[in-house]
């Protein structure tokens, strides 16, 4: 069974490690993570890389996609090739999966058009722009293709895939092993529990870094 982790530059960490620590646990796995050019791939801070084993044109063919999120997809949303790769490699999966902000990637290929699906909370809007229907869910199924809100949640969607995959015991055993038992210090997980205040302040962070990521992008064309 070949997960074909899609890296870019600009990609959420968790985004990727997450789903991979659950997924590398299924029967026959071989994970690959690619991008348009083997090689260490920088995250959205350009802090830490990942290392890409092969490149879009060695990978034609997965049974399980995920695309992870981050603030990298701003850049490549109209960038042709790679969405053609992911409308490629969508036609023979079993599952189709994104975290985060790669559903943005994944509505921009084409793939959710009119099609429930969820993301970051702050990139709903621009989901729906992208011709998909947002719902503020955490893991939402449309199809043979999964979307999970945003970063932590991809540990959820791919438990859901095990889950769908190997059935419920399996996921459980997998949860279990990775004492995933989520007990967060504070109650403030999403926009509708956290403070007003602290939703604005978060939002222009995120405008503002979103805002910066494609400034950068168009200095560098």
């Amino acid at each position: 069974m070949q997960i074909a982790f899609l890296l870019y530059d600009g990609f959420t960490a968790l985004d990727v490690v997450g789903p991979y620590d659950v997924l590398r646990n299924l029967p026959g796995c071989e994970p690959v993570f690619v991008a348009e050019q083997v090689g260490p791939v920088r995250n959205t801070s350009g802090s830490l890389a990942l290392i890409a084993d092969k490149g879009v044109d060695e990978v034609d063919e997965a049974d399980i996609l995920v695309v992870p999120g981050g603030f990298g997809t701003r850049v490549v949303l109209d960038h042709q090739p790679l969405l053609a790769w992911l409308r490629q490699v969508h036609e023979g999966t079993t599952w189709t999966t994104s975290v985060c902000t790669g559903a943005l990637l994944l509505a921009a290929a084409g793939l959710l058009e009119g099609e429930p699906a969820t993301t970051h909370w702050l990139a709903r809007s621009t989901l729906g722009a992208l011709g998909a229907r947002p719902v503020p869910e955490r893991v939402v199924q449309s199809g043979k293709i999964i979307t999970a809100a945003g970063v932590s949640a991809g540990i959820d969607m791919a438990l859901r895939v095990v889950e769908l995959t190997e059935g419920p015991q399996a996921a459980k055993a997998i949860q279990l092993d990775l004492e995933y038992d989520p007990q967060p210090p504070f109650d403030a997980g999403s926009p509708e529990k956290a403070p007003a205040s602290l939703v604005e302040s978060v939002t222009a962070a995120f405008t503002k870094a979103e805002a910066e990521v494609k400034a950068a992008a168009r200095i560098g064309t």
